[in-house]
């Protein structure tokens, strides 16, 4: 099979929404939906949909003023209603809901299916009550949004307001009548990668090919962005060149003396560090070794320094927080006058209040569940300290088997009195959890590296190697995978049962390339060491399946966007090791991602196929290229799945990948391709219900009934 021949014979594939490729794709999707098609598949679909549209889920709300709001899709809103309550009923579970904005409705009139994307809201003078906001729209649930000035109390669109066109924008307020825009208005607004290369500062009632451009950036790289900072006494404006998906430089606006001009000073930091500004502070995660101040700090380091005199050569630093073993920083967030810092100690979350006005000192956050998933954030991050709530904040726990349940809480002046955070609510259980037990393991990859996973499992099942098994994995872009409760993995996984009886087992795998262990554990897998990745995964099988729980032909796995890329070198691979694998939203040309879609801002993670000393690499991670130069005669069941709108990896190399297994004749590769979703692959509750239904149901066919999935 000659790759680069076979791909340029399927040119046509290439045209996104060329009338032949869709019918291709609607062909191939069509025959996936009715292999599938069972009373089961048909019931899980629908409990998946009824979970996601519970109306006695958990609620989550963003304090603006004295609003709380909350954006909510179920069935008979599937677009969904924008709204806000206030806090007493709120705090008592019984909102007072009113509806700002009806996407349903507003689709309809506008017969353009919107898909929410955010709302930005203007900061007032003084603390004001906040009203007016930028509403971000997709119109398919890609990347590119509309941005539409909104008025909450009218619950209007403001006549006149900003309204920037449909593209792949990002705007900040830098008044109350003035923006700051990072926009595509021509052939020389846009960078390589696909983002805005100049940031221009935008009137209100201005044309925005017109507004004068403050901030700019070369084509090559990334994206560049600005925006300004609202606290009180502490307003600013920043920029960012984002000079590939790691490295980038951060600008502080400084006004001129005298009359004199102002201009963006670098705030001088190692390029693949991490920049927040808080109040006085300028504070520094460092992500390699960094020399400053006469001392040497590692990777993974949190240090602080005050911002006014960095900029003046002062490069005096407080560690704020330096990793143990096993630890690595998940986030970083502020209240008016505190910081909260999510830790990992291998996968568990902890969380650190730090004091500033105490040298940074560090303390535990009381109240934080063993064994879970955390995240904080602060209640409303335009109080200050004056305000009654510059210091709460709200926290998230979830576990496998214990649903999300949601706190609020104060950090006193003095972080050793915090008091536990109180419960406002929990979501309740959607799958019966009480026959499973959760451990965490260590598998041993290729080169002696132990590598974590967690085992959710049947208590007491019988190490047989007879229990299906679905491994879920991504394994790249420092992201870290952490305990969650997730009513889809109950429904449409470990609540099914096995002729005997017997339920399924569910892996969540710390891969290398992750953030889980920090910048190391991510850095272990970069560019030509992304092997090590593919090597973990395998290693988890294997450990899967030595000590009986599983065997090749009961274990699955799944990997979307990166993890996709995991997913297609399992299948090429070690198709020895998996009964069936779903790969989503993937990445599989190699060689020809950096000219499709977004693939040219993720050359830092995997190399530069233009190079070639990268591209020799990259065709060997590369799952079409190994199609051809590392030939299988024998496939595990496949499910390769995309859709039409997305506009960040596309669907070009999925198409590739289905299409090229059909011309070597492999007769359990199975293809879905949807025209709305994006990256995400589901615009509403409905959709998602039947994406995720639709892995989950074809791993369990290809871990039980593998001959159901062989086409004829």
């Amino acid at each position: 099979m000659d790759t680069q021949r076979g791909t340029q014979e399927r040119d046509w594939l290439d045209e996104m929404h060329g009338e032949r490729a869709l019918a291709w794709a609607h062909r191939r999707a069509e025959a996936t939906d009715a292999v599938l098609d069972s009373e089961e598949h048909r019931r899980i679909v629908d409990e998946i949909a009824e979970a996601l549209d519970a109306p006695d889920r958990l609620v989550l709300v963003t304090k603006h003023g004295s609003r709380y709001t909350n954006f909510w899709q179920d069935a008979e809103h599937p677009r969904g209603l924008w709204r806000s309550t206030d806090w007493d009923s709120y705090a008592a579970g019984a909102p007072a809901w009113e509806t700002l904005l009806d996407l349903d409705a507003l689709s309809a009139e506008e017969g353009v299916e919107w898909v929410w994307a955010g709302a930005h809201w203007r900061p007032e003078p003084d603390g004001a009550e906040p009203h007016r906001t930028l509403l971000s729209l997709s119109p398919d649930g890609g990347d590119a949004t509309r941005i539409r000035e909104f008025d909450v109390e009218t619950k209007a669109w403001v006549p006149g307001g900003f309204d920037l066109p449909l593209g792949k924008t990002n705007a900040s307020w830098s008044g109350p009548d003035e923006l700051l825009v990072g926009a595509i208005t021509g052939e020389d607004d846009v960078t390589r990668s696909s983002y805005a290369r100049c940031v221009r500062r935008l009137a209100r009632g201005a044309s925005l090919a017109e507004a004068p451009v403050v901030f700019e950036v070369d084509a090559s790289h990334v994206a560049g962005g600005a925006g300004r900072e609202h606290t009180r006494g502490f307003e600013r404006e920043l920029a960012w060149d984002s000079i590939d998906f790691y490295e980038s430089i951060t600008y502080l606006w400084v006004d001129g003396e005298a009359g004199a001009p102002g201009s963006w000073a670098e705030i001088e930091v190692p390029r693949d560090a991490r920049v927040s500004l808080f109040r006085e502070w300028l504070v520094v995660r460092t992500m390699s070794q960094w020399s400053v101040s006469g001392a040497v700090y590692g990777p993974g380091t949190l240090l602080a320094a005050p911002l006014s005199g960095w900029m003046a050569g002062d490069r005096t630093v407080t560690p704020v927080f330096v990793p143990g073993a096993g630890e690595a920083i998940a986030g970083l967030t502020f209240t008016a006058s505190k910081g909260l810092l999510t830790v990992l100690k291998d996968v568990a979350s902890r969380v650190l209040i730090l004091d500033p006005a105490a040298g940074w000192a560090a303390t535990e956050l009381p109240g934080v569940p063993e064994l879970s998933s955390v995240s904080v954030w602060p209640v409303d991050d335009e109080d200050d300290e004056d305000d009654e709530f510059g210091d709460d904040y709200w926290m998230l726990s979830s576990g496998f088997l214990q649903p999300s349940t949601l706190w609020r809480g104060t950090l006193d002046c003095s972080a050793a009195q915090t008091s536990p955070a109180s419960l406002i609510a929990a979501a309740p259980a959607r799958f019966d959890a009480s026959g499973f037990e959760v451990s965490q393991r260590f598998a041993v990859s290729e080169d002696g590296t132990r590598v974590p996973y967690f085992l959710v499992a049947p208590r007491d099942v019988p190490l047989d190697g007879r229990t299906p098994v679905l491994i879920s994995a991504y394994g790249g872009f420092r992201t870290s995978l952490t305990p969650g409760y997730s009513p889809a993995v109950g429904l449409g996984w470990l609540g099914r049962t096995t002729a005997d009886g017997r339920h399924p087992a569910y892996v969540l795998a710390n891969l290398r390339g992750g953030g889980e262990y920090g910048p190391a554990w991510h850095a272990a897998a970069l560019r030509e060491k992304r092997p090590r990745a593919f090597e973990d995964l395998a290693a988890v099988a294997r450990d899967l399946q030595s000590f009986g729980l599983s065997s090749p032909a009961t274990t699955t796995m799944m990997g979307r966007s990166n993890g996709g890329l995991l997913a297609g070198n399992a299948y090429t691979r070690y198709p020895e090791l998996f009964g069936g694998i779903s790969c989503g939203v993937p990445l599989l040309d190699m060689l020809r991602y950096t000219t499709l879609s977004a693939g040219h801002s993720w050359i830092a993670e995997y190399g530069d196929p233009e190079v070639p000393e990268d591209a020799v690499f990259l065709r060997e991670m590369s799952p079409l290229h190994r199609l051809a130069d590392h030939p299988q005669s024998v496939f595990p069941p496949l499910l390769t799945w995309t859709t039409t709108s997305d506009d960040r990896v596309g669907p070009v190399q999925a198409r590739h990948m289905a299409a090229a297994l059909d011309e070597l004749g492999v007769d359990t590769a199975w293809y879905h391709e949807e025209e709305g979703g994006g990256h995400a692959g589901s615009v509403d509750h409905a959709d998602t219900a039947r994406m995720l239904a639709r892995s989950y149901t074809f791993l369990w066919l290809a871990a039980t009934e593998p001959e159901r999935l062989r086409r004829r």
